[in-house]
């Protein structure tokens, strides 16, 4: 069966961190990252309504693990009362790794939102920080244009992808995943699969780029 994106309640294509940082040859690439790029350009097609999230770090981001002496990525710290994994110096403001990947059709974006700005704080979700004390604003916005359903695509599967996905259903949003629309970091073999099998398990419809059908 294909779905169509609805007339009658908005429904909305989020786009989650596609950036240079991400894909082949960036700081903190993912395998494949650049293959969800012609995916989602598809995909906006479809949608009146396409919003995007962009890491967006200073600097001195204490998520980098460049900033703790003695430190190296995919250690584990205690950051302001919340567990972080540690990183390598990814998406800085106003480099070139955090700017939109190449091929990617940034024309379409209605909205973007900037995340991960604060320093003392990761914000893997596209909605809050990783604490939830702080909201981006995009699920007001979405709320504000009557959305009611998000098809989300993006990088990466099994960190910003997952924890956005998470929050749009505690938000209340019917939530699809589109699996050949995301890539995973994989800091262990199978992260992926198990942030598939968890964002399934928490009510998330897990579907193919092929079966949703053109308005």
């Amino acid at each position: 069966m294909t779905l169509v994106p609805t007339k009658e309640a908005m429904d909305a294509l989020l786009v989650i961190d596609i950036q240079i940082d991400f894909c082949p040859g960036g700081a903190l690439e993912v395998a494949e990252g650049d293959q969800v790029i012609p995916v989602a350009n598809r995909l906006m097609e479809q949608f009146d309504l396409v919003v995007a999230t962009q890491d967006w770090h200073p600097g001195d981001h204490k998520s980098f693990a460049a900033n703790h002496p003695w430190r190296y990525p995919g250690q584990v710290i205690d950051l302001n009362g919340l567990e972080q994994i540690l990183w390598p110096i990814h998406c800085v403001q106003g480099s070139f790794g955090a700017e939109f990947a190449p091929g990617l059709n940034t024309e379409q974006f209605d909205r973007v939102f900037t995340k991960g700005t604060d320093p003392e704080i990761d914000s893997y979700s596209g909605f809050f920080d990783n604490g939830h004390r702080k909201a981006t604003g995009l699920g007001d916005y979405l709320k504000e244009k009557g959305v009611d359903t998000v098809y989300v695509v993006g990088l990466a599967a099994d960190v910003c992808v997952k924890f956005t996905v998470l929050d749009a259903l505690r938000l209340g949003f019917n939530t699809y995943l589109v699996t050949d629309g995301t890539r995973g970091v994989n800091l262990e073999p199978d992260d992926t699969k198990k942030a598939l099998k968890e964002m399934s398990e928490k009510g998330a419809i897990l579907i193919d780029s092929a079966d949703i059908g053109p308005s």
